[in-house]
């Protein structure tokens, strides 16, 4: 089982690749003390993945204009997540974590249950995380329909 994180923590560090084939550190998202929500979501182009990125991505400009930068990161290759963009019209940042390792870091990969089964998978997790690079808010097991309504309201966004 992989370790959560919590408030306070501070937040693992990454380099990861986005759908651009850019490199995209937590380093450099945090720079200036901005504040990032990062969201760990399965599959690319998935029902529930697709309406999680695109509730993000019509939230952007208020969280933007809250003081939230938006990135989502799964296991898909940089490829898969630039036709996710493109098919589905989205402007959050997506990065590629094909090896799992950030994924496994943030607790965001482990045992879940699956239609009543226990496998291991990616944990839909969100979390916001401050400009010293703490974790601000840790939300494992996450629902993809509501949740950046519900992130919203817990962050006093509404």
């Amino acid at each position: 089982m992989s370790t959560r994180l919590s408030p306070g923590d501070t937040a693992p560090a990454f380099t990861l690749t986005d759908d651009t084939g850019a490199q995209v550190s937590l380093s450099d998202l945090t720079a200036g003390g901005q504040r990032v929500v990062v969201y760990f979501y399965p599959a690319a182009m998935t029902p529930g993945c697709t309406k999680q990125a695109c509730d993000f991505s019509d939230s952007l400009d208020s969280l933007r204009a809250a003081g939230l930068e938006v990135v989502g990161i799964s296991p898909d290759k940089p490829e898969k997540l630039a036709t996710f963009r493109e098919k589905d019209g989205l402007t959050i940042r997506l990065l590629s974590d094909p090896k799992k390792a950030v994924l496994r870091e943030w607790g965001a990969f482990g045992e879940k249950k699956l239609y009543g089964k226990v496998v291991e998978g990616v944990i839909r997790s969100t979390f916001v995380v401050d400009g010293d690079g703490r974790i601000e808010v840790a939300q494992y097991n996450v629902k993809a329909t509501g949740h950046v309504a519900k992130l919203r309201r817990d962050l006093g966004l509404d």
